[in-house]
């Protein structure tokens, strides 16, 4: 393809993961020591558990922008719980920062990288990191009892990533290196709807795009702690 046709080529045209990475940073500020223990949407976290996953995909996702393909791409999320350090309040952020800004390097989105221990194209990988920040953010904001909102270019892509692949005359279209592959998860959650991110959960087709995108994931748009 030339370059002129190749919408990666233009800085302008990539996802930014920015916006998705700011909206968390902004809810931290409501995260006291009495939440920490409290339940996410995520049946095997609590809050200290969410944000330590945050940390972690944010730096795995930042070393598989710059394709430093280290210990923090190779291992599986679902490995073991994540632990929250003591200085997340200083880290975290700082990893959010890292993450967006190794995204918007064009070269981010080419080739092959890593995450959880998955090889993928670039591409995906980013589509993947916007889906973990945008998702994973309203699981945050949902167990804090915050607002959350979030802009439709990232909501559909999104949407495009969790949507079940469409069955063709030789089965679901798509494969793993697809971002559409109809599993409901992502290479960095394991997959296969197991881990974070499960079988969707049905809702109405005029739903909101935000419920629509969280259904996909695998979460009740109505989940409220002690629901």
């Amino acid at each position: 393809m030339d370059a002129q046709e190749n919408p990666l080529s233009d800085a302008a045209a990539l996802p930014d993961l920015e916006p998705a990475t700011r909206r968390i940073a902004a809810l931290l500020g409501q995260v006291d020591e009495s939440r920490l223990d409290g339940p996410t949407p995520c049946p095997d976290y609590a809050v200290r558990e969410l944000l330590g996953h945050l940390t972690g995909l944010a730096t795995a996702f930042r070393d598989a922008a710059r394709k430093d393909l280290g210990a923090s791409t190779a291992v599986s999320p679902d490995a073991a719980l994540p632990v929250l350090d003591d200085d997340w309040r200083e880290v975290l952020p700082r990893r959010l920062e890292e993450v967006a800004a190794a995204w918007r390097s064009p070269d981010a989105w080419t080739g092959m990288t890593r995450a959880g221990g998955v090889e993928l194209p670039g591409e995906v990988a980013g589509a993947v990191a916007l889906n973990e920040l945008v998702v994973h953010g309203w699981d945050l904001a949902r167990s804090t009892g915050q607002p959350y909102a979030a802009g439709e270019a990232e909501l559909r892509s999104c949407e495009a990533l969790l949507a079940p692949a469409e069955e063709g005359p030789d089965g679901p279209e798509g494969s793993d290196d697809s971002p559409k592959g109809g599993s409901g998860g992502s290479p960095e959650d394991g997959s296969d709807g197991d881990g974070l991110f499960g079988p969707p959960v049905p809702v109405p087709g005029d739903a909101p795009l935000l419920d629509r995108v969280i259904a996909l994931s695998g979460r009740r748009p109505d989940w409220q702690p002690g629901s």
